[in-house]
């Protein structure tokens, strides 16, 4: 049985961070799916010089998959307080909900993602620092003593 109590206002700030994502990424790779040339949304290929893909169509199923549906996915599992069983095997936190883990991850995922893109790219925009911020924004709201305490697994006492 989920414990009710109120939710802190950082566990509502993790829900708006995760659905920016996911919006953000479903809509961009929408985007790219539709027009792998990158044109419609102003991005030419040719940016794609130091990458292994000729066009936007595998980086849009990419965005649109992990970083568009994924964050979706896991703002559903945090608003529920979801446990799944395929997510726990990939949770160390063994008294938080699998779906803070998978929080966490999401962090971590946004974060590689633009340093990659970055490499790739051989460039730095403003883009790029919203997003890699809003990575880090992700996993230090989520880390949050707050957050952690909202997220504990019935039968679970954590001292501070």
């Amino acid at each position: 049985m989920v414990r009710k109590q109120a939710r802190p206002f950082a566990v509502i700030l993790l829900y708006i961070l995760q659905a920016f994502l996911g919006i953000g990424a479903v809509a961009g790779g929408v985007g790219l799916v539709i027009d792998p040339s990158g044109e419609a949304i102003g991005i030419p290929v040719s940016v794609l010089e130091r990458s292994p893909f000729p066009n936007f169509f595998i980086p849009g199923i990419l965005l649109f998959l992990v970083f568009g549906l994924l964050p979706l996915l896991v703002l559903y599992g945090l608003v529920a307080r979801k446990q799944w069983r395929w997510a726990d095997l990939l949770n160390p936190f063994k008294e938080l909900y699998s779906v803070w883990a998978l929080s966490l991850y999401i962090g971590f995922g946004q974060i590689i993602w633009i340093m990659v893109q970055t490499y790739m790219l051989n460039s730095v925009s403003v883009i790029h620092l919203v997003y890699m911020s809003l990575g880090l924004l992700i996993q230090v709201v989520t880390l949050l003593p707050v957050v952690q305490r909202y997220f504990l697994l019935d039968g679970v006492v954590k001292k501070d």
